[in-house]
């Protein structure tokens, strides 16, 4: 298990670095396909047939969530990358991924 250590002013800085990636990478999609909105800290991916996926800091943990359909889970930041807190993968792993799969096609964000 990976386990947070950020200061409170560190974790905003590279949670809002991070959905402001991720909002960035889904600019160049057509909004038709793949749409997306921001606010307070919860970027919402929404999907042509409706489905939702979010990406969220959550503060209390020194956290990113991501959640999938059914799927969901929780990020540390690890000095280099946002880490799944229980196997290590990465955040961009996962949202890639499970984008493309949503998708059919591979995308790298």
């Amino acid at each position: 298990m990976i386990e947070s250590t950020l200061e409170d002013q560190e974790y905003l800085e590279l949670a809002d670095a991070c959905l402001e990636h991720y909002a960035a990478a889904l600019e160049d999609f057509d909004p038709d396909e793949v749409d997306f909105f921001s606010a307070d800290g919860v970027l919402t991916i929404e999907f042509a047939d409706g489905a939702r996926y979010i990406l969220n800091r959550q503060a209390a943990a020194s956290q990113m969530w991501f959640a999938a359909g059914a799927r969901a889970w929780h990020y540390n930041w690890s000095g280099e990358a946002w880490l799944d807190d229980r196997d290590g993968h990465s955040l961009k792993d996962c949202v890639s991924k499970v984008i493309s799969e949503k998708l059919g096609r591979d995308v790298s964000l």
